[in-house]
């Protein structure tokens, strides 16, 4: 008898098999329980849509010929809709023309097994896509959280399709300075033409430059610094001619807002710390942010104290190291 006993693992994926015919349903269902798996059954295609849609399986496992709604439109729905599209679909047909195997391929598919079904190759086949699956969401999910670090130290990311300066993705301190200083709302917004347009000259050799191609402009809120970075090889979500664009307000706020958020200090205790990393004395200072002497003296010494040196040279030393040059 073959031997199905669960692998130890901390969560266990979910499977949501799609059959219209019980006596699979319940073959496939039992080796998957005995695996260690938490398994979801569906009779008919928009049962398997709904199923998908609410449970977000690890993995599907498809019967590609079913009355109504077929295996292979369920695929496509699935791969269409934003939150279904990286759930790996594994296709069960008892078809085994070429033709039927590449539709199965193009509709969205990552692999396919025969029928009568063999539960250790499903399983084994299985445990292959559900690696795959897993490491492209963990790159994915590195790559969102390096960009979206950017946003505590001032910088700002969004990606951006290079052929007509649609904005796909965009971290929230993006999305403020777009408002602010463009006027743009909403993800699918479009970059003005001059900075498409500088985008469009760049992406021809932007992987050849040491240093990333910069762009500085003012519309009446400052000036904002853009610099336009290739796609990290590791980003499998971005399509080709997606970028990368970092933004930073080259402002003293934005300077300010960098050290509150670097150093976990309050927002009088950064405006002090930036004037002071600019050289300024305790006078000058407390005239700058309208206070006394004696209250910048006070400021100063929980920095100190926050940031874990003893002379204000050290902190100005700290405070220059986090503000870009």
């Amino acid at each position: 008898m073959m031997d199905f006993s669960p692998t130890p693992t901390r969560d266990a994926n979910l499977v949501l098999i799609v059959d219209d015919v019980p006596d699979n349903l319940a073959m496939l269902h039992d080796a998957l329980d005995a695996a260690g798996y938490i398994v979801l059954v569906a009779t008919s295609g928009e049962a398997a849509l709904a199923r998908a849609a609410q449970a977000l399986p690890d993995i599907v496992l498809l019967d590609a010929m079913m009355p109504g709604m077929d295996g292979f439109e369920v695929a496509r729905r699935l791969k269409a809709d934003a939150h279904t599209a990286a759930i790996p679909i594994v296709f069960m047909t008892g078809l085994t023309e070429t033709e039927h195997l590449i539709a199965a391929l193009a509709a969205g598919g990552v692999d396919y097994v025969t029928k009568p079904i063999k539960p250790a190759e499903v399983l084994a086949r299985m445990g292959v896509h559900l690696g795959t699956a897993r490491r492209a969401r963990a790159q994915q999910q590195q790559a969102v959280q390096a960009r979206s670090a950017l946003d505590a130290f001032g910088y700002a990311s969004l990606t951006v399709r290079a052929a007509d300066g649609r904005v796909l993705w965009q971290t929230p301190l993006a999305r403020e300075l777009l408002r602010r200083h463009l006027g743009l709302e909403g993800l699918r917004a479009v970059l003005p033409d001059d900075i498409t347009a500088w985008i469009q000259r760049q992406q021809p050799t932007l992987a050849l430059q040491l240093e990333p191609p910069r762009w500085t402009f003012d519309h009446g809120h400052g000036p904002v610094v853009l610099r336009l970075h290739p796609p990290s090889p590791e980003a499998d979500e971005s399509g080709p001619g997606e970028l990368l664009l970092v933004m930073r307000e080259e402002s003293d706020l934005a300077a300010r807002e960098t050290l509150r958020q670097g150093f976990g200090i309050t927002a009088k205790e950064a405006e002090v710390l930036y004037w002071l990393a600019q050289g300024k004395i305790n006078r000058d200072i407390a005239d700058i942010v309208g206070c006394s002497p004696a209250t910048v003296k006070k400021h100063l010494e929980r920095i100190f104290a926050k940031l874990g040196v003893e002379t204000r040279t050290a902190a100005a030393a700290m405070a220059m190291a986090r503000l870009p040059a």
